[in-house]
């Protein structure tokens, strides 16, 4: 049964439910894999604090969401994949404003990395700010 999202728990179920797939998939698991290794416990605790702060205003993650990812080779279509089954997790689990909100977020989250990433590697590597 799909409800809002209203509280932590529910940013857990999110963030469990949305990396199991990630970790089945093919085209992702590998990359995520490679810079998790076997440290996935604390990315998922790290991606309930991000989530839980965006969407519920926890004021928990403390970061910079971005940097992460500067170095990883990834492309459009990785991108693409990982909002589609972001956006399946959603719709399998949740309805209502804050879902449309994360929806929201994740689509436009993963096309400013993409951009920048693309941006980073054709300026030679450059320093982004």
């Amino acid at each position: 049964m799909k409800h809002s999202i209203q509280h932590i728990g529910d940013i857990q179920l999110l963030v469990d439910a949305f990396y199991y797939k990630v970790r089945k998939d093919s085209m992702l698991a590998p990359l995520f894999n490679e810079v998790i290794k076997d440290n996935w416990e604390g990315h998922l605790k790290k991606m309930c604090t991000f989530w839980g702060t965006v969407l519920l205003g926890t004021s928990s993650y403390y970061g910079n969401p971005f940097m992460p990812h500067v170095n990883l080779a990834v492309e459009k279509d990785h991108f693409e994949r990982w909002v589609f089954l972001f956006d399946q997790t959603l719709n399998e689990n949740f309805e209502g404003e804050k879902a449309e909100e994360a929806q929201w977020r994740a689509n436009k989250m993963a096309e400013m990395f993409h951009l920048k990433i693309k941006s980073f590697n054709t300026n030679n590597r450059k320093t982004l700010i």
